[in-house]
């Protein structure tokens, strides 16, 4: 690389540069996700996706500038998540279209680069908001011209469009209200910046090393909705089956994972545990659950924790040891494809994004064909959709997000999607989505189908019962963290300390008098007593509405409610 040109050995460095350095500071980035509510997952999803590409350029041996956008373009495409991971991607998309051709880049490659990449971008987002990651974008493209034809030399040019990125991210506060009440900037333009802070870095070589995490990412399993194997009761040698998260203190060395394998099967067995750089999960089936959690804290604070009793439950799915439950599930499903290509299409299929076994269970007697494991925390890739898609036999398939930060990665997909008509329903939460599917006619087309399953989702009010990760101020509403929070499709509507009451002032702003059905939907932290004691305090605060309940098994969400 010169002072005027960026060489394609030069562009590979800088791309993982700015890949490691948003992976550095992805959990700084969580920190200020408060919009709309604070549930900090915009610096994961963004650093899943450049990963993702990383990954992909990384294995180039001899790289070109054509190659290496394709590498780009197609791993960050993939591997996108959530609405800010799916926009990075595209904004990537836009400059590598940009720029694929050109044998090195200039002042005027780069220039014209940021421009394709905000009009790329702005195209994949229905409702742009401005005060985000597009407005950031957009200033930078806009200074990137301005200074095209200027003397500026090639780094002091990137600088100058690096420092007034900043300077558009510093104002965002003015342009968002939720973001100066909670006295932060707009988390995915941050991130976005976290991307070429590690390019600029690495212009001038102050960056001598660069470090991609080695394996892969935290994934999002996805799990076909078909029944597992069971076994009775009194064939369970160990009762409780106990999961868990560790937030690992630092990562595992190899000597660490034997130990902690070697320890968990010496008080039980089906263990399976996966572990990346910053988390560890576990599950197994053991007497001891106690022992289990104290072994595991020794690494880090736990999350997730869930145990239950198999003999009381009747029946219980047995997960083997991993590795034999890992191959005899691939030649399963290599099997089923293959037995699945050989019957006919059928007419219409369906695919929904689901998190707890309970909502899974309503979802597959609704005849959903495929599940896809993901929420608030970890959305589902491009990548994952369109293995979903590849799974179901049909020739229409509706698919139902069921998460607004899922909605660009389905639609992407569909796009993707050549051989099969796929239709997004755009439904932004679980009961939504259950309200689709309860809406379906087998007995009317396609279209029609659409309209009323859209009608039907439409029709009711969604809400969530939840905690709070950080100390904020929304919409006037101070909250503390680990306060309960009520939010329904219009925001945070209900702050309190204690889940039941926070529950019914949520409801009393959600349900009028023409409402006729209250869905409580209770997560795996909530006992099937607590539901119901709730249950009856609803039906007394709502004589003529009736009242269903249901086992949902979420995960942070207390309550997930639906009021039609």
């Amino acid at each position: 690389m010169d002072m005027h040109t960026i060489d394609a050995k030069a562009f590979q460095k800088l791309f993982l540069a700015g890949a490691n350095r948003i992976n550095e500071q992805k959990e700084y980035i969580n920190e200020l996700n408060v919009f709309p509510v604070p549930d900090g997952d915009t610096g994961t999803n963004m650093s899943l996706t450049i990963l993702s590409a990383a990954k992909e350029v990384e294995k180039i041996s001899n790289p070109t500038i054509a190659s290496l956008c394709k590498a780009i373009s197609g791993g960050s495409l993939r591997g996108a998540r959530g609405n800010s991971g799916v926009i990075l991607s595209q904004l990537f998309r836009g400059f590598t279209k940009s720029v694929s051709k050109a044998d090195g880049l200039g002042k005027k490659e780069i220039a014209a680069g940021f421009n394709r990449a905000v009009e790329t971008a702005y195209k994949a987002v229905m409702k742009p908001k401005e005060g985000t990651i597009l407005t950031v974008a957009r200033g930078m493209a806009e200074r990137a011209a301005e200074l095209a034809e200027t003397d500026l030399e090639l780094i002091p040019y990137c600088e100058e469009i690096v420092s007034f990125g900043y300077e558009v991210l510093s104002k965002t506060p003015e342009m968002l209200p939720v973001l100066k009440e909670a006295g932060v900037v707009d988390s995915g333009g941050q991130g976005l910046m976290e991307v070429l802070k590690g390019v600029l870095d690495a212009l001038p070589g102050r960056v001598t090393e660069i470090v991609i995490p080695e394996g892969p990412a935290v994934s999002v399993p996805v799990t076909p909705a078909k029944s597992g194997d069971y076994v009775p009761p009194a064939d369970i040698k160990f009762g409780y089956c106990t999961e868990f998260i560790i937030m690992l203190n630092k990562p595992l060395s190899s000597e660490e994972e034997k130990e902690l394998k070697e320890y968990f099967l010496g008080m039980g067995d089906s263990l399976v545990l996966v572990a990346d750089e910053d988390i560890c999960k576990v599950h197994v089936h053991t007497n001891h659950p106690g022992q289990a959690f104290e072994k595991a804290l020794t690494y880090g604070p736990l999350s997730n924790m869930k145990v239950d009793n198999m003999r009381l439950e009747h029946e219980e799915k047995l997960i083997k040891d991993a590795e034999k439950v890992a191959a005899r599930q691939r030649e399963e499903e290599a099997l089923a494809e293959e037995e699945a290509k050989k019957e006919p299409p059928k007419k219409i299929g369906f695919i929904a994004v689901s998190i707890g076994d309970g909502l899974s269970e309503i979802f597959k007697d609704l005849g959903v064909d495929y599940l896809i494991e993901g929420g608030q925390t970890m959305n589902p890739s491009t990548e994952d959709m369109l293995e979903a898609i590849d799974h179901v036999n049909a020739e229409n398939i509706f698919i139902l997000p069921n998460n607004k930060n899922i909605v660009l990665a389905a639609e992407q997909a569909a796009k993707l999607t050549a051989e099969k008509n796929i239709i997004v329903l755009p439904t932004k939460t679980i009961p939504q989505g259950i309200a689709a599917m309860v809406g379906y006619m087998t007995e009317v087309d396609v279209e029609e189908n659409k309209d009323g399953m859209t009608e039907c989702y439409q029709n009711i009010m969604s809400g969530q019962v939840t905690y709070a990760v950080r100390d904020t101020t929304i919409n006037g509403k101070t909250i503390r963290n680990g306060d309960i929070m009520g939010i329904d499709d219009e925001g945070i509507r209900a702050v309190g300390t204690d889940v039941a009451q926070t529950t019914l002032d949520l409801l009393s702003q959600m349900v009028d008098a023409d409402s006729e059905l209250i869905s409580l939907y209770y997560g795996e932290n909530v006992t099937g007593e607590q539901a119901e004691e709730l249950a009856a305090k609803v039906e007394e605060m709502f004589p003529d509405v009736e009242i269903e309940t249901n086992f949902g098994g979420q995960p942070i969400y207390y309550y997930m409610v639906s009021v039609e």
